[in-house]
């Protein structure tokens, strides 16, 4: 299977060319291509590339047993595998499903003083065990979240190079529409990309048939690999509650109100038993959330509810992957992502806003009808986003525009099925160009 060009690649040789590098955390979901990432890099750069894997090799568990010094961490490494050879300033030791080992982490402060050989760590479901890692490690690491493929990185699979990256974003800058050409072939790459999702193993099958030909089974594999973390990995009756909540995204997501309701989650289901479980699928990189603003204004730090939020799937694909069967047929058949009452939009769009470095925020309004599906924000700017799964008006995007109530929202964005356009300061953009959203208000700014 050919390598995926990623932009952690790019990451990796800044690291590499900075003489004071760090040892460096790789952490991110399950599958999304970490370790393929890094070994693509280590063959480039290293002569020698120490791999080892925690889960595959659990004996290697032992190498802190006599302390934390990097020469006593070396001598134990060798005498479990003779063949490795630790040769400094051209060694790469790369230590692998640290979650399984995670008292790992406390070496890497002497590997940071001691210099002479780079470390890179990589696990998943880091973020569960993440604060007993940093006590330990604070100020002798570096940390890299990575993701699986976002939309830029997708185009990059298909072929595409930066040229057309900058032709969208020139185009969204000049607000000058689309020629019919661009824009059938756009929107079929974006829609290919929200049914797939961006886990490299369904990417590569995809790219390799050319068409969805086992793609479904491999995004089921995916769900019941992450499941089966699950109850690997969560504890007691959390494992019960987890997956309850795990399976209940997409239902919710289904409904007219998308705010994650835990109530409805199980009966009798109350937040102080299921807050931390939904948080438990934050922190594994699995879902993320999208928090209810108390009032849409700056600054937006604090500025939410923490027990109202909706949540959202890491990759759209994985919540594809968990549609029912009419679904999957409407959807594969007629691409049709209408066909889950816009939650497929939504959590699209909310995929391509963080990867692109935002967090999630929406508002609903308690005593009425306003609600903004999305907010961002440039320097001096709160801005509506709205997510139209169908055409109509924009009721709740004209009204935070327009009511004095709002003063920091003076302008907003709709992403839609239209071409691009600007109407009485909503600027409008179909939905594949919601990943250049960051890099088109910096240039307006």
């Amino acid at each position: 299977m050919p390598y995926l060009k990623r932009k952690i690649d790019q990451f990796l040789q800044d690291w590499y060319q900075n003489p004071r590098r760090k040892p460096l955390i790789i952490k991110g979901a399950r599958q999304i291509g970490k370790t393929e990432s890094i070994r693509q890099f280590a063959q480039l750069h290293y002569e020698h590339v120490i791999e080892i894997n925690f889960i595959e090799s659990p004996r290697f568990r032992a190498i802190l047993e006599d302390g934390y010094e990097t020469d006593l961490i070396i001598k134990n490494i060798s005498r479990i595998n003779s063949d490795f050879a630790f040769i400094p300033g051209k060694t790469l030791l790369f230590f692998d499903e640290i979650q399984s080992y995670p008292d790992i982490v406390t070496s890497l402060k002497f590997f940071s003083i001691d210099g002479r050989y780079d470390v890179i760590c990589s696990g998943s479901l880091l973020g569960i065990n993440y604060k007993q890692i940093e006590s330990v490690s604070v100020g002798f690491k570096e940390d890299y979240e990575m993701y699986s493929l976002d939309f830029e990185e997708f185009l990059w699979a298909k072929g595409y190079d930066d040229s057309l990256k900058n032709d969208l974003l020139d185009h969204m800058i000049q607000m000058k529409p689309f020629n019919e050409t661009l824009t059938t072939t756009m929107y079929s790459l974006f829609l290919d990309y929200t049914i797939l999702g961006g886990m490299p193993e369904v990417v590569s099958s995809y790219i390799e048939s050319k068409g969805f030909s086992g793609t479904l089974y491999l995004q089921t594999q995916i769900v019941a690999a992450y499941k089966e973390d699950i109850r690997k990995y969560a504890g007691g009756a959390d494992q019960t509650r987890i997956t309850r909540i795990f399976d209940a995204i997409p239902v919710q997501l289904a409904k007219e109100n998308k705010k994650f309701q835990i109530s409805k989650v199980a009966s009798s289901a109350r937040f102080h038993e299921y807050g931390g479980c939904v948080d438990w699928l934050v922190d594994a990189g699995i879902i993320k959330k999208c928090y209810c603003l108390n009032f849409p204004e700056l600054p937006l730090k604090g500025n939410y509810d923490d027990r109202k939020f909706k949540l959202y799937f890491s990759d759209t694909g994985l919540l594809v992957a968990m549609l029912d069967q009419e679904s999957q047929d409407d959807l594969r058949a007629n691409k049709n992502l209408g066909v889950y009452k816009g939650a497929l939009y939504e959590n699209a769009v909310g995929e391509l806003l963080y990867k692109s470095g935002y967090s999630l925020f929406y508002y609903k309004r308690e005593d009425g009808t306003l609600e903004e599906d999305f907010f961002l924000r440039d320097q001096k700017n709160l801005i509506p986003l709205e997510v139209k799964a169908r055409s109509g008006k924009s009721q709740s995007l004209r009204s935070l525009i327009n009511n004095e109530r709002y003063p920091d929202i003076s302008w907003g964005i709709k992403l839609s099925l239209n071409n691009i356009g600007h109407t009485n300061d909503v600027y409008t953009f179909p939905y594949y160009c919601g990943f250049l959203l960051r890099d088109w208000i910096s240039a307006r700014q």
